[in-house]
């Protein structure tokens, strides 16, 4: 409740308003319509309590730095996705490659009876021929 959350953190009831009115803290409402802070919601007013009492960051800062801390945490996700994607593909390949009696993780294609006439041509020289 907002009164227990004020005094755990010492400050003003209204100044959680003004964080909530602000948009930086959206805590659940109960049925009577009572402000309900979880875990999240606190360890988020942690993190703006710091930047304003220890940083001295403005409410507007407050709101910049939060929404790039979110969409880090975001692009965070989609690399540990990607990465177990690889590392998914990876393994797969590598039992294939073993049950096929192969040692290589990059499989090579060879391309034969290929002549330098049909292999592209470097930018360089490409640009002198313009």
């Amino acid at each position: 409740m907002i009164s227990a959350v004020a005094e755990k953190y010492e400050i003003h009831p209204q100044t959680l308003r003004l964080y909530e009115r602000e948009g930086l803290l959206k805590p659940s409402r109960s049925d009577g319509n009572t402000r309900m802070y979880t875990d999240e919601d606190l360890e988020r007013l942690e993190v703006i309590l710091q930047l304003t009492r220890e940083l001295g960051v403005n409410l507007a800062g407050v709101e910049i730095i939060l929404n790039m801390r979110e969409k880090m945490s975001a692009m965070q996700q989609q690399i540990e996705q990607f990465v177990a994607g690889l590392n998914y593909e990876f393994s797969r390949n590598l039992k294939n490659a073993e049950a096929e009696g192969k040692h290589s993780l990059i499989r090579v294609a060879k391309v034969e009876n290929a002549t330098p006439a049909e292999a592209p041509a470097p930018k360089a020289a490409r640009a002198k021929a313009r």
